[in-house]
């Protein structure tokens, strides 16, 4: 355990930000930094912002660490890694007083920054990276070493997670573990002064990753044995993992053609049995909505994450929002029953991916997994996922059709759900088609029928309700007796449970309602809308607060909108609910 050394530190933490252009591996390094943290007994939260370009243009991750839990960034720097002079342009202004700046020898005088209350730290990154015969994009392990140095981190973390990084490939694992060596030691060499520290808490076991990577961890977890997609941000890292451990999980995976490529092919493959997955954002699930009406009729379980992005059209490829939740709700042609789960952080992520296939199963419909960009591709420290604890329910899945009468896929049941057999079911032949059709499978127009079988399949509604009210459709953090009560969803848990910190600090109480099932709506949300309420979204016409209004008749006075494709920070949560209080 060691000390973290830091100076201007405004609260309990400390953050630091990489900032370069792509093509510098500024995601790698600011992922590396965070494991070593983590490794050294801290809790971490890492975000990654960029343009949508493939080259170019402006990246910088953002780092916090604390021996607390963190749930989010601040707008906050004590220590920023320049590779370029645009970094140092662009972020000076928010580095703490006190705070300072790492970057390369060449092409920058600090003399020109007109920061006199900042440390600059010139470190020779290029002629370093030179002298071993590296790569350019090595800068970035240099400048590593260097913060290690300043922040008091145990350079053999760092060394430990660049090895695992990069195992198999020793001869870049060498050079890597070089370069941080020549960084740690050219730092140092000097009597820097960063002074003030944040200590880490206990090293327990723990782990650092995505919210993209807990929902594939989850869907692996659950059995999902069947994966399609077509890359689109943010949800492409799902597939990316997949395709990494598709033969150690016994998971085929395919990369379609198109969206609506993707969701047949999980269609077809939840008709045969298995467990089907796809993800997209939100210009993907337009094209998706055919095929998850045809998932409906044929009343064919399959999971689709829906990982949200500002729009309309391509809006801001890279960027974050909440403007999906309605789509996801009611998109689709038709009338249908779906379950909508909105994850708020890498665990829920894990969690609810998992119960979404079950709920799939149990009730042979689409479910969709409501995410956004703050959410699967931030960083968070946690605890390791418990896989034995995820239980595994298939439904009315049938293996040999021994009943007395007829296979019928769409029989008429008590409960709405159907015996559910696949394609070569000893004793059963599963009919299937998009058009509406009898309990045997056959196409009909025919009136009664047609009215039989749309109140078969909204029988299960109750069911349904029923089964998401075991899964905590509404999550409660904070006071129990608040001044103000915070109500949001996704992403927003973060920066608002920060913020519910930092108020009760200035006397404030306050608590975070989040709203985990959007559909069906959840039944208990009025009892927590008394007194003053704060609705907190990342869009700008406040779906949530129109799904409450159409659900409940309560419409909020007070809202918290951000719609730049940027996460609330808790600062403005904090401010705004100090107007409310």
């Amino acid at each position: 355990m060691f000390e973290m050394k830091c100076s201007g530190l405004l609260d309990d933490t400390v953050s630091v930000i990489i900032g370069g252009e792509a093509g510098q591996g500024i995601s790698r390094s600011g992922m590396l930094l965070g494991k070593a943290l983590m490794r050294a007994g801290f809790h971490c939260f890492g975000e990654i912002d960029y343009p949508s370009l493939i080259r170019g243009g402006h990246n910088f991750y953002r780092v916090r660490a604390s021996g607390r839990e963190v749930h989010s960034p601040t707008p906050h720097t004590d220590l920023l890694v320049a590779l370029n002079k645009e970094s140092v342009a662009l972020h000076l202004d928010g580095v703490n007083e006190g705070g300072g700046v790492i970057l390369d020898e060449k092409g920058f005088d600090p003399g020109e920054a007109g920061r006199a209350d900042v440390a600059f730290y010139p470190v020779p990154m290029t002629e370093i990276v030179k002298e071993l015969e590296g790569p350019e994009i090595m800068r970035n392990t240099v400048a590593l070493g260097a913060v290690a140095a300043l922040i008091g981190l145990d350079l053999d973390n760092l060394k430990e997670v660049v090895a695992e990084t990069f195992e198999g490939r020793q001869r870049i694992v060498d050079m890597n573990v070089k370069a941080l060596q020549r960084g740690w030691e050219h730092v140092s060499r000097h009597d820097h002064g960063f002074q003030c520290s944040v200590e880490p808490g206990p090293r327990p076991e723990r782990v650092w990753l995505t919210g993209n990577e807990a929902v594939a961890l989850g869907a692996l977890a659950a059995g999902c044995r069947f994966y399609s997609a077509y890359p689109m941000t943010p949800a492409s890292p799902v597939l990316h993992y997949m395709f990494a451990h598709d033969a150690d999980n016994g998971v085929a995976v395919v990369q379609t053609e198109s969206e609506i490529s993707a969701m047949l092919m999980a269609v077809g493959a939840g008709y045969s049995g298995v467990r089907s997955m796809t993800a997209t954002s939100g210009g993907g699930f337009c094209l998706m909505a055919e095929g998850l009406s045809l998932a409906a009729m044929t009343e064919t379980p399959v999971v689709v994450m829906l990982a949200q992005r500002p729009g309309p059209s391509t809006g801001l490829a890279t960027y974050s929002a909440q403007g999906d939740l309605l789509f996801a709700v009611y998109g689709a042609h038709g009338e249908f029953q779906r379950v909508v789960l909105a994850p708020g952080d890498v665990d829920q992520c894990f969690h609810m991916t998992a119960e979404a296939f079950n709920l799939a199963e149990r009730f042979q419909i689409p479910v969709i997994l409501l995410t956004d960009k703050n959410v699967v591709e931030s960083h968070k420290t946690t605890e390791p996922f418990d896989v034995s604890r995820v239980e595994i329910d298939r439904g009315k899945l049938v293996t040999e059709w021994s009943g007395g009468e007829e296979y019928g896929r769409y029989r008429i049941t008590e409960d709405g759900v159907s015996p559910r057999a696949t394609p070569g079911t000893m004793n059963a032949l599963v009919l299937a088609n998009s058009n509406e059709h009898t309990e045997r499978g056959f196409s009909t127009s025919d009136s009664e029928q047609t009215r039989a079988m749309v109140d078969k399949r909204f029988s299960k509604t109750a069911r349904i309700r029923e089964a998401v009210e075991a899964l905590e459709p509404i999550r409660v953090y904070g006071a129990e007796d608040p001044d103000v009560t915070l109500v949001g969803w996704g992403s927003t848990k973060g920066p608002a449970l920060e913020a519910i910190g930092m108020l009760e600090a200035e006397g404030v109480k306050a608590r975070y309602v989040q709203v985990a099932v959007v559909e069906p709506f959840p039944e208990g949300l009025p009892r927590y809308l008394e007194g003053k309420t704060l609705l907190v979204e990342n869009n700008r016409a406040s779906p949530l607060g129109t799904l409450i209004k159409l659900n409940t008749g309560y419409g909020f006075e007070h809202v918290a909108l951000r719609y730049d494709g940027r996460a609330f920070t808790p600062h403005e949560i904090r401010d705004r609910v100090l107007e409310v209080a």
